[in-house]
């Protein structure tokens, strides 16, 4: 698909676009969420754009390196990032100097996808609700300790906005990744983890945890029989997303016309369907929502990051 712009004003080398490979940047290794929300649509986009779209991981420092480096990158169309809300909007808050401004150096394509997280516990410890958990974690303050995907990580956060309306003490046990947190918690070394469903589903079938909630804002579409944690404490809402953005000046003409792309990637009832077997939900949204949703998270997470004092190796 070709696209010229008619507008005099533009610079020449907008006039056609794309004219060449567009790099999309994951700012993490290889198989985590983010590729597979990227690889769900990468290969529909390129054949809609007609050039190559490149997934390029540039990991390290939990997403700072690959997310600095677009935001310095040229605002031309050619250089974009597939990015989740814990790198975006979290890491930088808990830095002491973070390289990249989420409000100001970026321009927000569609948010993608999005989905809870699963509150699970190790079936040794005698609860089987959110009340339950909470009765149990005021009656014995730091007892009960949660795992995560590391500092900074949405899970993380889970935890901390947890703790703080349900006026609980659970000690947090970062680790590096998924893995190795659901590995200690299904042998006991933690006792409750707020995971992302794929890897934690499996074992909750075979009995190896136990689900107690959803931590979105009402039941999730794919376990309608599970309650979301605000059916118990009222105003808890973790959600993991997806989105794609470029760097901050990207013509807008640019911006409409990759929205259009990805979202009717996105909306394909076979990416759908994939996407759902991972635990997402295609959001697809227009520019201007994923823009409000990025300073409506900023800003709630501010205080909570501020008030616990939590920061990121840097």
């Amino acid at each position: 698909m070709m696209v010229v712009f008619s507008s005099h004003s533009q610079a020449e080398r907008l006039s056609d676009y794309p004219q060449k490979a567009i790099r999309l940047i994951v700012p993490y290794p290889p198989g985590g969420g983010t590729d597979i929300v990227v690889h769900a649509f990468r290969q529909r986009l390129t054949d809609s754009l007609s050039q190559p779209v490149v997934v390029d991981h540039r990991g390290g420092a939990t997403g700072v390196i690959g997310t600095t480096l677009v935001a310095r990158a040229p605002a031309d169309g050619y250089t974009l990032l597939a990015h989740t809300n814990a790198g975006l909007v979290i890491v930088p808050q808990m830095l002491k100097k973070s390289p990249y401004d989420p409000l100001k150096d970026f321009a927000p394509i569609t948010l993608a996808t999005s989905s809870p997280y699963i509150l699970v516990v190790n079936p040794k410890l005698t609860v089987s609700s959110v009340a339950q958990l909470i009765e149990f974690a005021k009656a014995r303050p730091g007892a009960i300790n949660y795992a995560s995907s590391g500092n900074g990580s949405s899970t993380h956060l889970a935890g901390l906005l947890f703790n703080q309306l349900a006026g609980v003490l659970m000690v947090h046990i970062p680790y590096k990744g998924s893995a190795p947190a659901i590995t200690d918690l299904i042998a006991g070394q933690v006792q409750t983890r707020f995971s992302s469903i794929p890897p934690a589903l499996p074992h909750v079938r075979e009995g190896r945890l136990r689900a107690l909630a959803v931590t979105g804002a009402k039941r999730f579409f794919l376990l309608p029989d599970l309650p979301a944690v605000s059916e118990t404490l009222p105003g808890y809402m973790v959600d993991a997303w997806y989105g794609v953005l470029a760097p901050a000046g990207t013509p807008e003409l640019i911006i409409n016309l990759l929205n259009k792309q990805i979202v009717a990637a996105l909306t394909v009832d076979a990416v759908r369907a994939l996407l759902a077997t991972e635990g997402a939900e295609v959001v697809a949204s227009n520019p201007s929502y994923f823009s409000k949703t990025i300073e409506r998270e900023y800003a709630q997470w501010a205080p909570i990051i501020r008030r616990s004092g939590a920061t990121v190796n840097e």
